[in-house]
């Protein structure tokens, strides 16, 4: 028998109309069973999604080897041997031959994605600052000040983006700073659209209200209760803006508006093999599936993102749930 010892509170019995002492351990192991996070539940779903997960590898496999591109090149990709042109793949110790001017194409194509990557990220992350900005002041404050934003949100979706972009970069020069402004200050508009919806609905919950009665600012409700629970959608767009970015530069780099030599892009590499494609049609195969790969790899990641944060998706198989269903539908509890 059980020692008064190892009893914890009294819970009433309705059905036996008395008190019934539950053990201790037992009440521990009860409140240790807290529901999991969002965050760590959409982590599950994310690391049982098998697109998902193949996509953040390819995609690390880049970003790897754009960190340690110095030390895995064989070759300077800005050297130039005149001696040895469009050498096919695996000549002279040239992994996938060399170009038009000599130079070494699998060096190029691994310095090529520390630009395209930096671009990319760079890009998503400057144009989710300032959509969140505008969103959240837009959606958390309404009236005129809701008002004026979205009118300038729908005047800057008016304007055609990419005649845009090339019109400033051939005014003010084809510096990646500048590339990666301009393609931000040109995205910005649909995450500036999906905070402030989010905010819209959000800033109507009680906890806003309490907040106030408080006396916590507007910008520490914006920020510092509201941000945190719009922060999903947010999360998922960011990760579909890096591929949309990538493809940007590699646009106009394409167009001679991106890098300069001796800087390189996938881009770039695509503007000079398109005067050999009849030659050497190879070269322009190398840098157009690396923007293939890397892009498709993002949108996986994003996809998963958004299937993790959903709570209507669910790992759990669909037969394990009927089973589940038809078990406790006849349950007399």
């Amino acid at each position: 028998m059980m020692s008064e010892a190892n009893l914890g509170h009294p819970i009433p019995d309705s059905n036996l109309n008395k008190t019934v002492k539950v053990p201790v351990e037992t009440q521990t192991t009860v409140l240790d069973k807290r529901p999991q996070g969002p965050w760590k539940t959409a982590w599950k779903k994310f690391v049982h999604n098998p697109f998902a997960i193949t996509g953040l590898v390819v995609l690390l496999f880049f970003i790897t080897l754009a960190i340690l591109a110095k030390w895995i090149v064989p070759y300077d990709p800005t050297r130039i041997d005149m001696m040895f042109p469009n050498l096919p793949a695996g000549t002279d110790n040239h992994l996938l031959g060399t170009d038009e001017l000599g130079r070494d194409i699998f060096s190029r194509l691994v310095y090529s994605s520390r630009i395209s990557l930096t671009v990319g990220f760079a890009v998503a992350f400057v144009s989710v600052m300032i959509g969140t900005l505008i969103g959240a002041v837009a959606g958390y404050f309404g009236g005129w000040v809701d008002t004026i934003a979205m009118r300038f949100v729908d005047v800057m979706n008016s304007i055609p983006s990419l005649f845009l972009n090339i019109l400033i970069l051939a005014i003010f020069g084809s510096k990646m700073s500048y590339m990666i402004l301009v393609l931000a200050l040109t995205s910005w508009m649909g995450v500036a659209r999906l905070v402030r919806g989010n905010y819209l609905q959000l800033r109507e919950m009680q906890y806003v209200e309490a907040a106030k009665a408080t006396g916590v600012s507007s910008w520490g409700i914006i920020f510092g209760h509201l941000l945190r629970n719009a922060s999903a959608p947010i999360v998922v767009t960011a990760t579909l803006m890096v591929g949309g970015a990538i493809l940007s530069e590699s646009a106009l780099s394409y167009l001679g508006l991106g890098v300069k030599t001796p800087d390189t892009s996938w881009g770039l590499m695509l503007s000079n093999a398109q005067e050999f494609m009849l030659i050497d049609p190879i070269q322009a195969l190398y840098p157009g599936l690396c923007i293939l790969i890397v892009v498709l790899a993002v949108n996986f990641i994003g996809d998963g993102i958004r299937d993790g944060l959903d709570p209507r998706k669910t790992t759990i198989p669909r037969r394990r749930l009927d089973q589940w269903r038809k078990k406790f539908s006849k349950s007399e509890i």
